[in-house]
């Protein structure tokens, strides 16, 4: 089965260019701004957008983003908002693919059966869980796939030539390299690095490969853009929330305008890239 994920990155890959792949976390200040900001992304450039789902322990994610899932979650963001979210989306954008990102906890509590028929009923395309590991792929990962959703997997710099088919052998959609060790948000890729780690991964799969964690700019975007199939950025466009809210947290009229005008940025960057391979 095609997904819009496969569709997006094989219509790219036409376009000699790479995906710019907007990470934001789902009712993030509240759901009526996150949902606007959501439908705003396609137009500034966002080829993939990445919804975070609010959880109380985030492990993986740095200070930005678990701030984020702390507004969202005080907003009264819950999996059933999230959802509906992506379900409200589809009624304008039939197109750009949707990735739910985050933790299992959530989906466990919500009902793995349930959960997979409301997101592909919703729109969602795929998922990248953070702390499901491939020995558990029992769990989600193939019931996922059998549910016609991509399920999304992370390689990092520690991941060797003997862990990566592991990692491989189920996923789909896209791999989704982490570009540095650490939390998200944490520090800068040696862009170098990242395009010697792409390659090595690409000699193990046919899939595209996203970089993520730690770009921030234009110019970073531009650099990661010329060695890999897409560039994920999250805790840039989050901090564009952040510093637009008032003193109380709340959204205001920049809100929208913020994030939207950094993405074009960001794609600006993207696209300007010269592909190596």
């Amino acid at each position: 089965m095609t997904t819009r994920i496969d569709t997006r990155f094989a219509a790219l890959k036409t376009e000699g260019r790479s995906a710019l792949v907007t990470f934001l976390m789902a009712g993030d200040p509240d759901a009526k701004t996150s949902l606007a900001i959501v439908k705003a992304l396609p137009k500034a450039g966002a080829d993939v957008i990445e919804l975070g789902m609010p959880f109380t322990d985030p492990m993986a994610d740095g200070p930005t983003i678990q701030a984020a899932g702390l507004r969202a979650l005080a907003a009264g963001q819950n999996m059933i908002k999230t959802l509906s979210l992506v379900r409200t989306f589809r009624k304008s954008d039939d197109t750009t693919p949707i990735v739910l990102m985050g933790y299992y906890n959530p989906i466990y509590v919500y009902g793995v059966d349930r959960f997979l028929v409301d997101a592909k009923s919703a729109g969602v395309d795929g998922m990248i869980i953070v702390d499901l590991p491939p020995e558990e792929d029992g769990e989600l990962c193939l019931p996922a796939l059998s549910a016609g959703l991509n399920f999304i997997r992370l390689a990092t710099p520690t991941t060797n030539d003997k862990r990566l088919p592991v990692v491989l052998a189920n996923t789909s959609g896209f791999v989704y390299y982490v570009s540095i060790t650490g939390v998200t948000g944490s520090a800068k890729p040696d862009f170098g690095k990242v395009a010697a780690a792409v390659t090595r991964i690409k000699r193990h799969t046919k899939l595209p490969v996203a970089v993520g964690f730690g770009v921030r700019t234009a110019k970073d975007a531009r650099a990661i853009a010329a060695g890999a199939d897409g560039v994920v950025v999250g805790s840039a466009l989050v901090d564009a929330v952040k510093n637009s809210l008032d003193r109380k947290g709340k959204a205001t009229a920049r809100t929208v305008k913020e994030v939207t005008k950094l993405v074009a940025k960001l794609a600006k960057g993207v696209r300007g890239a010269g592909r190596k391979n």
